[in-house]
């Protein structure tokens, strides 16, 4: 039926001027999510290669989300109620400060890629957790095999190898980072919530970022005030621009033209791209052992996608 409606949308435009903005702006919205989301893991890590983890994210999350949230303000978007802003400091709390907090903590320690692929577990937590909260629906065959097919996977890349072992502890936490986002990403639903997709974004990653500093101030990474090198701020900037904004944007304009399986393709692409990128750029190994463990979360990602 979505695919009905985004025909019939596609149908009304009114010239061929019309239909060719739209595949262009179609073309670079996917790029978007599928590309440059993929390129945000090796930014991080360059970026906490020099900037405290918890400074860094909260810089990133705090001015994207004061950019984002005053430009939809500015454009005339409702200002969130009281308990709206009650239900977007949880959101915030769940799926910025609890996710990526030891997500840029676990870069330090854990190659880009595999960030990335730990990261891909999502869909696999998300659809766990609403069976589990939600109970609207039963495990299937299909997204149990989908579901196990996802642990071998995690199990396959944390097993310890010759070439590359990874930590253990920084990788749980990218896993129980994923696990608060899809907790929240499944609150949300019932949440009271600004209408506007972006004003919710704005608002929760600007609390989040908030949170994150003055966490970040409360560990003593600001005492004495970090050092930004101009490589330090090229990675921010990169992260806040192209990560936060440009992406999260086109995120938001596909769900409102393509089904959310389409959209949602970028959970099994972003890794592919992490994974190029850190080979070829940073000079992260890959082995066997983690290309076979990356296949496993991949393949377990498509076939949870494929449940709608």
């Amino acid at each position: 039926m979505a695919d009905s409606v985004v025909i019939k949308s596609v149908s009304n435009l009114d010239d061929e001027g019309d239909r060719r903005s739209y595949r262009i702006r179609l073309f670079l919205s996917f790029f978007a999510i599928y590309v440059l989301w993929g390129t945000t893991f090796l930014a991080i890590r360059i970026a906490v290669e020099e900037l405290p983890p918890l400074f860094a994210a909260g810089s990133r999350f705090f001015t994207a989300g004061v950019l984002l949230y005053a430009f939809m303000r500015f454009k005339g978007g409702a200002k969130p109620t009281l308990a709206q802003w009650r239900s977007l400091t949880i959101m915030a709390l769940l799926m910025f400060v609890a996710e990526y907090g030891p997500l840029f903590w676990a870069e330090r320690y854990v190659p880009s890629g595999v960030v990335s692929v730990l990261a891909a577990t999502l869909p696999i937590l998300t659809l766990i957790l609403e069976m589990l909260i939600l109970r609207r629906q039963r495990m299937r065959p299909m997204w149990a095999v989908a579901t196990i097919l996802g642990f071998v996977g995690v199990a396959v890349l944390l097993i310890p190898g010759s070439k590359v072992h990874l930590a253990l502890v920084p990788c749980l936490a990218i896993l129980a980072g994923a696990t608060t986002w899809a907790l929240g990403s499944v609150l949300t639903r019932s949440m009271n919530l600004p209408k506007s997709r972006p004003v919710t974004a704005g608002a929760a990653m600007m609390l989040g970022g908030a949170m994150l500093l003055a966490l970040s101030a409360g560990f003593g990474e600001m005492h004495p005030f970090p050092h930004i090198s101009l490589r330090a701020v090229g990675a921010l900037l990169y992260l806040i621009i192209f990560g936060s904004l440009l992406a999260f944007t086109a995120f938001v304009w596909l769900l409102g033209h393509m089904p959310a399986t389409r959209v949602s393709s970028h959970a099994y692409v972003n890794p592919i791209v992490a994974v190029a990128l850190g080979y070829f750029i940073a000079g992260e190994v890959v082995t066997g052992r983690i290309l076979a463990g990356t296949a496993l979360v991949l393949i377990s990602v498509f076939l949870i996608l494929r449940r709608d």
